[in-house]
């Protein structure tokens, strides 16, 4: 498994926080194909070193990328791209639509029913062209 370095730079003169602009180039990174599905990244430490920045500030970024479906961290196997930045996306906005749901007072169960019980899109699609 090739382990991947991708173009990563921090820009200290900007107000957007360190760690979000790796998050940002990482994923950057990954929707340019620099870094693709079943690579490694380097270690963080290493990332450190080569940004210039701290050791927490990269974990920081690969959590949070993690958290959004684009890489996946393995005991021995260090960190691994995983998912596009589409899966990201829709990662992202699901957990958002599990916070609302939480908020209007339904569990993970009943949303889950809830979307099962959806149309399907090609369904509402035939449905509305014979109307």
């Amino acid at each position: 498994m090739a382990r991947t370095i991708p173009d990563v730079k921090v820009d200290r003169t900007v107000a957007e926080l360190l760690h979000e602009q790796v998050a940002a180039q990482i994923r950057r990174a990954i929707a340019d194909g620099e870094a693709k599905p079943g690579e490694r990244l380097p270690l963080a430490k290493d990332l450190a070193a080569v940004l210039g920045v701290n050791k927490n500030t990269v974990l920081r970024a690969l959590h949070m990328l993690r958290d959004e479906g684009l890489l996946e961290f393995r005991r021995g196997r260090g960190i691994t791209v995983t998912g596009t930045p589409q899966r990201g996306a829709v990662l992202t906005q699901a957990r958002k639509l599990v916070e609302f749901a939480r908020q209007h007072g339904y569990g993970r169960a009943e949303l889950i029913q809830m979307i099962a019980d959806l149309p399907d899109g090609t369904t509402a699609e035939r449905l509305a062209g014979h109307r």
